[in-house]
């Protein structure tokens, strides 16, 4: 579903987005790696152009090595004489005693962030991406789906390769191998590669989003600047909460009703698992809010300051399967054009109230909702039971449900609210 052209925009054609973008909000693959990153992808001169919303945030890091830590003052010895010998050792005061000794380990607890990443870890990779000179090259993380080397993983964390490009493959074993991208879905930022010549691989079990609630513990996996197999933990801070990263070539937005997560996640994350403390995929990590660059560690853009996003997993599968399949993905669509609900300054003489919701602009002729009686001017304020409160809240609503569905939307026309049950149409012929 396209969003609409502004209104207040001059006669010259262009048609610039209908409603503010979600600011300082981005997409996470990582720019080359530093060079103490593992299996690092060589440097590109030159950055990739920003694609309209499905941009690489490119963030160099610098590490301060501490110096080794050595003993202060006399070393701890042991001088070993004839055993008749009446002697007597001295540990210096102050020496910590060393043991032999082996602890025996126990088992990570059921239910624990350290069980659900020994269970997931494994089923997790890297990803090293390289492009032409003007699409860079960079890394991101990937889900294991078949014993064979079917991988999940960004949109925008493949796109650099789809131009002639590689992609190469680190597994958690520390084995590799070369992969082609099988699909990929701009409007859901997600893409499905297959590996080569691999077998025996560990698949991850899926989940499901639908169950989250917020405050819930989840792990975020993947290779946040380069690291691999990093691990961090934190809780669902909202569910449904509607993520604009931009616009594909034909102006569709790419936005989706998110798992916000308070998770460290950063650039290099991109593509890997948001999981439960059961170890089953719940989401795939894809964008973060930054406060801007800054700090001594970093340039560019920043990382973390615990606003995450991923796809919800259950959202995407029919789309991952379409894609595995060989298919061109599939969206649903109401046939209409929105834009946020506007209100007047006060007292300019022309005052409106402030309404949440998304303004009609235009309908697809024949479109499900020309059908069902929608008009230019209707605010659409609620699909089935989820809140409307803007147009990115309509288009993330829409892109949960598959075409072919039947939702109930509530509108309001004239101050007053009506309610119209139709089937969502499909893009399919548009693909």
């Amino acid at each position: 579903m396209e969003q609409n052209p502004d209104p207040r925009r001059d006669q010259d054609g262009a048609t610039p987005p209908s409603h503010e973008p979600t600011r300082d909000l981005g997409p996470i693959w990582q720019a080359p790696p530093p060079s103490y990153a593992a299996a690092p992808v060589p440097p590109s001169n030159d950055r990739r152009p920003r694609r309209l919303g499905l941009a690489a945030a490119v963030v160099a890091t610098s590490v301060l090595a501490g110096a080794a830590a050595g003993v202060g003052g006399a070393a701890a010895w042991d001088e070993w004489g004839p055993e008749d010998t009446a002697s007597t050792t001295v540990t210096p005061a102050g020496t910590a005693q060393v043991s032999d000794a082996t602890a025996p380990t126990a088992p990570a607890p059921d239910g624990s962030v350290q069980a659900a990443a020994e269970a997931v870890l494994p089923s997790v990779v890297r990803l090293n991406v390289r492009g032409s000179e003007e699409a860079g090259s960079g890394s991101g993380s990937g889900i294991i789906l078949s014993e064979d080397g079917t991988i999940l993983t960004n949109q925008h964390v493949v796109e650099p390769a789809l131009d002639g490009g590689t992609i190469s493959i680190d597994f958690a074993d520390g084995s590799h191998a070369v992969a082609e991208v099988l699909g990929s879905d701009p409007l859901t930022d997600t893409a499905v590669i297959q590996a080569q010549d691999v077998s025996g691989l560990t698949p991850a079990t899926l989940g499901s989003s639908e169950g989250l609630q917020v405050g819930q513990d989840v792990v975020a996996i993947g290779s946040p600047f380069g690291l691999d197999a990093t691990v961090t933990s934190g809780i669902v801070s909202a569910l449904d909460r509607p993520v604009d990263v931009g616009r594909d070539a034909e102006g569709n937005a790419t936005v989706y009703p998110a798992v916000q997560t308070d998770a460290a996640i950063n650039p290099g994350n991109s593509g890997g698992p948001l999981i439960d403390l059961a170890g089953r995929v719940v989401g795939i990590n894809s964008s973060i809010r930054t406060a801007g660059a800054g700090g001594p560690f970093s340039s560019g853009s920043a990382g973390s300051i615990g606003l995450g996003f991923a796809i919800p997993i259950d959202e995407v599968m029919p789309i991952v399967e379409q894609m595995i399949a060989g298919e061109t993905p599939t969206h649903a669509r109401l046939g209409i054009s929105v834009s946020d609900v506007g209100a007047s300054v006060p007292g300019t003489g022309d005052e409106v109230p402030v309404t949440d919701g998304a303004l009609v602009r235009t309908l697809g002729e024949g479109s499900t909702a020309e059908d069902a009686g929608l008009e230019e001017g209707d605010v659409i304020t609620r699909i089935d039971d989820v809140l409307i409160t803007s147009a990115d809240s309509l288009v993330a609503t829409i892109r949960s449900y598959r075409p072919g569905d039947e939702v109930e939307v509530t509108y309001e026309r004239d101050g007053e609210e009506q309610t119209v049950a139709l089937v969502l149409d499909s893009d399919a012929e548009e693909s």
